[in-house]
């Protein structure tokens, strides 16, 4: 039986209105930690220009492997297994999508997976990051509050990142924000592009 997320279900409309803009020229992502592998089914399916690579831990693969079979795209080849902190693909990407990724890892792999993102990356490449953050210090709303402690009670190294500490961990691989954009749910979808030689940081959009 294929693994379920209601919340990939809730959120993959407005995520997908995201994509459809700052995905328009792009030609092959690496999604970072696909979970069930429902969000790369209905991206890859409404955006048939790209090429959709799936990744997350060995536990994870089968189930991804179900919904990629079922759905039978082209443009979805098989997933690989991705740990941040290991081995990385040795093929380029010029976008990398991740969701609900960053309040899961602890900080220490949450800084590799940025780390690692210049090797496998294209000079212009797009980095689109889906997931609730707070912002100077404090939570957006008392739904985020319940679910930090959540979190941090099930793990005590997870926990809702502070923007402008992921903001940083990207300016520092010269990427700019061109987008933070209020998502349902309290969430946020926050898109730095990288700057080649010569480029003007854009004025980001909230």
């Amino acid at each position: 039986m294929k693994p379920w997320s209601e919340a990939c279900e809730r959120n993959r409309g407005p995520i997908l209105e995201v994509l459809r803009s700052h995905f328009a020229d792009r030609r092959r992502v690496l999604e970072i930690g696909s979970g069930t592998g429902q969000h790369a089914v209905h991206f890859a399916a409404a955006l048939p220009h790209l090429l959709w690579q799936t990744s997350d831990l060995d536990p994870n693969l089968p189930g991804i492997r179900l919904w990629l079979e079922e759905a039978a795209l082209p443009n979805l080849p098989p997933p690989i297994m991705l740990d941040v902190t290991g081995s990385w693909p040795e093929a380029r990407f010029d976008a990398v999508f991740t969701a609900n990724t960053l309040h899961i890892m602890s900080w220490p792999r949450v800084r590799a997976l940025f780390e690692a993102l210049p090797a496998v990356l294209t000079p212009d490449a797009v980095l689109a990051v889906y997931g609730p953050f707070n912002y100077d210090g404090r939570f957006t709303s008392e739904s985020n509050a319940s679910f930090d402690a959540w979190l941090k009670q099930r793990a005590t190294h997870s926990g809702i990142r502070d923007f402008a500490a992921i903001d940083e961990l990207a300016r520092v691989l010269g990427f700019a924000l061109v987008e933070d954009r209020s998502m349902p749910a309290n969430n946020r979808a926050l898109i730095w592009r990288r700057l080649e030689t010569g480029s003007t940081i854009p004025s980001p959009r909230t």
